[in-house]
């Protein structure tokens, strides 16, 4: 880890994002599976609707429905259909992380953060610099 120029602070699991056809529909198995306690929010500038399903532990599932046919999700759909998405870190400082991101020549689909769901600042990495896993790094605003 010799590139890493700046200690970031801590990390955690946040979430797993799954791409669905239908958050409604979706929604029978997890409610079937007991699950109780979920949010519900659109976030337009990335053209999804979302519902994250809090677990026990504080980690979630979040199911990513596409809103518009030209959004991300939908895209992803389309070329893999239904199933995991990405997975979500949760970080202290995304800043700091980007920058260190970036000084060791990753490739980001984000350069800077942007608001996401739930009020929290994201960024994307890109699945070329993480063995094939879309990564979101995350931090409350």
């Amino acid at each position: 880890m010799e590139n890493v120029k700046k200690t970031i602070g801590s990390f955690s699991f946040d979430h797993v994002g799954i791409a669905v056809s239908s958050i409604e529909e979706s929604l029978v198995f997890y409610k079937a599976m007991g699950l109780k306690n979920i949010h519900f929010e659109e976030v337009p500038s990335e053209k999804v609707k979302v519902a994250m399903l809090e677990l026990e532990n504080s980690s979630k599932l979040e199911l990513l429905e596409p809103i518009d046919n030209s959004g991300p999700i939908q895209k992803f759909l389309d070329k893999k259909g239904p199933g995991i998405h990405h997975i979500c870190l949760r970080v202290g400082d995304i800043h700091s992380v980007i920058e260190n991101l970036k000084s060791a020549n990753i490739k980001l689909i984000n350069d800077e953060p942007k608001k996401g769901a739930h009020n929290m600042l994201v960024a994307f990495v890109h699945p070329k610099s993480t063995g094939g896993v879309l990564l979101e790094i995350s931090q409350p605003q």
